[in-house]
């Protein structure tokens, strides 16, 4: 609840045609001076229960056009379905946006039980609103006649949002509650975003440094007074919230230090961002451009509890200092190495706001242009449209560099490394491939592998040979410090990788069954599928022959109940080690469902494997839900 007293007035103007209605939060309604065929509007930030729509007249205005929400809470939006009634559009934080339009997926999903999320999102709306639109984050876009700047600002939540507001030489912030009073938070509770880490109070403290930067007039929270010395206020949060972190971890965490000296030169044109999640490098061409090589979490003070879309926020923290201290005036190219989340996640927002283009290897652009096709861990949520395509073992030009793509399989099956040579130094960006930290003689080689990312067992002999081949001077990686490269080293790597292909031989019986190391013998794609109720979906499924003879594949679609299939049986016959693919035309019924499983009931010769894939498919009753 709100912490006014009762006997103030509900309504009052804090700037120039800027209203505060005191609410179950506070809700700002900024009018609209631009008006030209009479009729008065206005928009508001945040909404509480609704108020605001009681007190129109009071501040000269006919209607609402539009809310732009700050944050998901329920204080600041349980009144939003009046909202839609009036017929006012809703705008809420992109990372966000299923904490609105699709929170009844939470309620069902969010684990209850040994819960060790912390984080509010249970304090999100009971039941799902129609949402117009996100806000464009970094940018300025108009809303019902009035223009906003929106500017990411996590700390409260993970998906919060400042809107800043030119208004009679005055630039507005709008904070929602990032920040209630000098040096004071509305509820630290809200930052503990998971069980013993620090990511929200620290990600408060980096919102308030940016914020600071912002040449701002007044402050304007959605708990608290307005505050007319911004920068002193934010200052004075940022210094009280980095000691709370810094009581809180093993050793301090100058938290001002990362904002501002993020890059780290491995050679003069080649740096590493060291607040990112995973390792992310610049390569800087003398005309001026960067080309970023993976970009998943930036300026990262930690990852959240949970995997759902609103626990996962990129932003582009760092690259103000990359055009203060190198001189860079366009970031052209994010370069990716694989597909996982946190190497891409950024990707998306550098092509909006920056306007840089996404290049991939030829192996690994058709996961980010629809991962739904693939069952894999670490996709992002959304595709992510790939501007080129890398085929491999080719090198391209990018303004002075020449840069060879190389297949390196092994951490997972879609990964790709680049060589090249920058500063006179032949450099091999490796990816998560291994942690390049081994010692010969005292340490061993981690090498990083995981059988659902479809390992094989000989990945990591032909990732050494690689290696051997480019005879890099520096080695790079996803998460580990870089390496300068050695024979000793080089010839670690063949070794290990010769262990681990003799470990799985022994382990497997390989003998009598030629199957991978990741046990899959046949798999379905699309795995996840969408269709409105009654419609069809046709699923591709791959079979490849693990016996050693060739033998005849019979498939036995498993379906729900109602549902129907053509045909009603696939027979498929293979030479040893065959692979081969078949379609399957699936009829749903008229219910709607979420994550139907339709199974393949699997014999290859005399092995039978029994249900051994599936596939998804959410069933909806409008084409307006398949997104």
């Amino acid at each position: 609840m709100s912490t006014h007293a009762a006997e103030e007035a509900p309504v009052s103007e804090v700037a120039p045609g800027v209203f505060r209605v005191r609410d179950t939060c506070d809700v700002y309604v900024i009018r609209n001076e631009a008006d030209a065929d009479g009729e008065s509007t206005g928009i508001a930030i945040d909404f509480g229960s609704g108020t605001a729509l009681d007190h129109l007249q009071a501040m000269g205005i006919d209607r609402l056009t539009h809310v732009l929400m700050t944050h998901h809470h329920r204080d600041q939006g349980q009144g939003l379905p009046r909202a839609i009634q009036a017929g006012v559009e809703i705008h809420v934080p992109p990372v966000e946006f299923g904490l609105f339009a699709h929170v009844d997926h939470m309620w069902v999903t969010r684990p209850i039980a040994n819960d060790y999320n912390l984080r509010q999102d249970k304090f999100s709306l009971l039941e799902p609103v129609h949402v117009t639109g996100t806000v464009p984050e970094y940018r300025a876009a108009g809303y019902g006649g009035v223009t906003v700047t929106v500017l990411p600002t996590p700390g409260h939540t993970t998906g919060s949002v400042t809107y800043i507001l030119e208004r009679d030489g005055l630039r507005i912030a709008f904070t929602g509650d990032l920040i209630y009073a000098p040096g004071k938070v509305w509820s630290l509770a809200a930052t503990q975003w998971s069980y013993t880490e620090n990511e929200g109070p620290a990600m408060a403290v980096l919102s308030c440094y940016q914020l600071m930067d912002e040449r701002l007039d007044l402050l304007l929270p959605s708990h608290g007074e307005p505050m007319n010395d911004p920068r002193a206020a934010l200052e004075l949060l940022a210094e009280r919230m980095s000691r709370y972190v810094d009581s809180r971890r093993p050793y301090p965490w100058d938290l001002r230090d990362r904002l501002e000296r993020p890059f780290v030169e491995l050679t003069p044109h080649l740096l590493l961002n060291r607040t990112a999640n995973s390792c992310s490098y610049v390569l800087l061409s003398e005309t001026g451009a960067a080309m970023i090589i993976d970009y998943g979490y930036d300026m990262t003070t930690g990852l959240p509890a949970g995997t759902d879309r609103a626990s996962r926020r990129p932003w582009l923290a760092s690259l103000p200092a990359l055009r203060r201290d190198y001189g860079v005036t366009d970031v052209e190219v994010v370069l990716l190495t694989h597909y996982h989340d946190d190497h891409v996640a950024g990707a998306p927002l550098l092509r909006e706001v920056e306007e840089a283009e996404v290049w991939a290897p030829a192996n690994v652009a058709p996961i980010l242009n629809d991962p739904d096709h693939y069952d894999l861990p670490c996709l992002w949520y959304d595709p992510i449209p790939v501007d080129r395509e890398l085929p491999l073992e080719e090198t391209f030009t990018w303004h002075e560099y020449q840069i060879t793509v190389h297949e390196l399989p092994g951490h997972t099956l879609y990964a790709a490394g680049f060589a090249f040579e920058v500063d006179g130094v032949r450099v091999m960006v490796t990816g998560d491939q291994q942690d390049i930290q081994g010692v010969p003689g005292e340490r061993r080689e981690i090498l990083n592998y995981q059988y659902r990312n479809l390992f094989r067992m000989d990945d990591f002999r032909k990732s050494a040979a690689l290696y051997r081949r480019v005879a890099p001077g520096l080695m790079v990686s996803g998460h580990w410090k870089h390496r300068w490269v050695d024979d000793a080293y080089l010839d670690m790597l063949a070794e290990q990788a010769e262990e681990v292909v003799q470990i799985h031989q022994e382990l497997l019986p390989l003998d009598e069954l030629d199957i991978q190391p990741d046990g899959v013998v046949a798999h379905i794609a699309p795995y996840r599928n969408r269709v409105t109720t009654g419609g069809k979906v046709r699923l591709d499924v791959t079979v490849r022959n693990p016996v050693r003879a060739a033998a005849e594949a019979i498939v036995h679609p498993v379906l729900p109940e109602g549902w129907s299939c053509a045909p009603e049986a696939l027979v498929l016959k293979l030479e040893e080690g065959e692979t081969a693919t078949a379609e399957l035309v699936i009829a749903t019924d008229g219910e709607e469902r979420r994550r139907a499983r339709v199974a393949v009931d699997v014999t290859v010769g005399t092995l039978r494997l029994g249900q051994h894939a599936e596939a998804l498919v959410d069933v909806v009753a409008d084409d307006a839900d398949l997104g």
